[in-house]
């Protein structure tokens, strides 16, 4: 029985990073021996065992045999006899097919470390094909190694992957994780970059896809490219170190530009309602968390109006917030304003400018915020006034606070 860290902790010690995760490899072993050892079983598809000190995870080596399509598709075999290059040559890219055993010893039988050195992301053998989530697993890679480059015989291999129809088997969960992994990488661009070379993003995110190529209005967006102007805002979203609901909701704001009618182009006219309703399909398709879901949809129904907001008066902005509902969920209504934000700086020459709606707002809500709403409504009560009375009497109250705080 022999052990072997492997994977994403010996390719980060590698390149001097820190290292969180530790993953071990064990050759020569039963599942019966690893648990008279201690080791508690906690794979499902194959032996999977976590170390009954440390708690990290170490799987029996094996081979994996191709089934059916999609990333179920296989069979596994896990047996003392598999041998480590035979466990290494499963693995997707030669950067993660490097193991190290107990005394520090490197072991590459496919060329991780010279790629490394490179900086260059290659698969390890054709089995990669028979993966599709590994298409996922590249693109997210080179959105986190951005200096990364990709290898012209991977990429033609995951295009023919794509064309071969394995994208369309996965499992909506499957890409979810991946996706968002990918948004909260240092250069998120790089991830849509890498799918729509290989056709993988057509597949995936239609409604995305179809943004590059459309044009905006050149005194609004300098860069012209709807598409461009997306990835400006996604890699603004890292840089502010904007939470993953936020770099979601970035990514949708825009989705209806993409059906815009040819005729009025290059305006825009109603595509934040348009975006909205991609946005509901798009949710549905990939079964996105309710929390990303729903700040997005505020995002792409408000993000002109929010970027007007200057030009509103109490009235005006008391509405907005209303209709963001920030209060009764003032976080998120500043995850909505800092998506606003990302928004407004991802476009050519204005990533420096600053977003004053963001402070105008949010001063117009901790205004509104200071009526005593339950004084409003025991006064109300005791009226004998119904619920829509209330509601129009503390939305008056609360104009009347937004615009006193305007004069100061």
């Amino acid at each position: 029985m022999q052990t072997y860290r492997v994977g994403g902790a010996v390719r980060d010690a590698l390149l001097g990073l820190p290292v969180n995760d530790h993953d071990w490899v064990v050759v020569g072993a039963t599942p019966q021996e690893m648990i008279a050892g201690g080791y508690l079983p906690v794979g499902k598809d194959f032996p999977v065992f976590l170390h009954p000190q440390t708690r990290e995870e170490y799987a029996l080596a094996r081979t994996e045999r191709k089934t059916a399509r999609g990333y179920h598709g296989f069979a596994f075999h896990a047996e003392p006899n598999v041998t480590l290059e035979q466990d290494l040559a499963r693995r997707d890219l030669t950067m993660n097919a490097i193991a190290q055993d107990e005394h520090g010893k490197l072991v590459d039988p496919f060329g991780g470390q010279a790629d490394l050195k490179k900086r260059v992301l290659r698969h390890v053998t054709v089995a990669f094909r028979e993966d599709p989530v590994r298409i996922l697993r590249v693109a997210r890679f080179a959105a986190r190694f951005a200096d990364f480059s990709l290898a012209p015989e991977t990429q033609a291999l995951m295009r023919e992957m794509v064309e071969a129809g394995e994208v369309d088997a996965l499992v909506a969960e499957r890409v979810w994780q991946e996706l968002a992994r990918g948004l909260m990488e240092d250069k998120p661009s790089r991830m849509f970059e890498v799918l729509r070379e290989c056709g993988a993003l057509a597949r995936l995110l239609p409604e995305v896809e179809r943004l590059w190529g459309v044009p905006q209005r050149a005194e609004y967006h300098p860069e012209i490219d709807t598409g461009v102007h997306l990835m400006m805002v996604m890699d603004m979203s890292a840089r502010l170190k904007a939470p993953l609901p936020v770099r979601f909701a970035c990514l949708t704001h825009d989705l209806g530009k993409g059906t815009t009618p040819a005729e009025i182009l290059p305006k825009h006219i109603g595509h934040e309602e348009r975006s909205a309703r991609l946005l509901k399909k798009l949710c549905e398709r990939l079964r996105v968390p309710t929390e990303c879901r729903e700040l997005a949809d505020v995002v792409a129904r408000e993000h002109g109006n929010i970027h007007r907001s200057e030009e509103f008066g109490a009235a005006a902005l008391v509405r907005l917030l209303e209709r963001c509902d920030a209060f009764r969920k003032p976080q998120r209504f500043d995850q909505v304003l800092l998506a606003c934000e990302c928004d407004a700086r991802g476009r050519l020459g204005l990533e420096e400018k600053p977003y004053p709606q963001r402070q105008r707002l949010l001063a117009a809500l901790e205004a509104a915020q200071s009526v005593a709403t339950h004084e409003i409504a025991a006064e109300a009560q005791a009226r004998q006034l119904d619920g829509p009375r209330i509601g129009e009497m503390i939305h008056k109250a609360r104009v009347k606070a937004v615009g006193g705080q305007l004069g100061a």
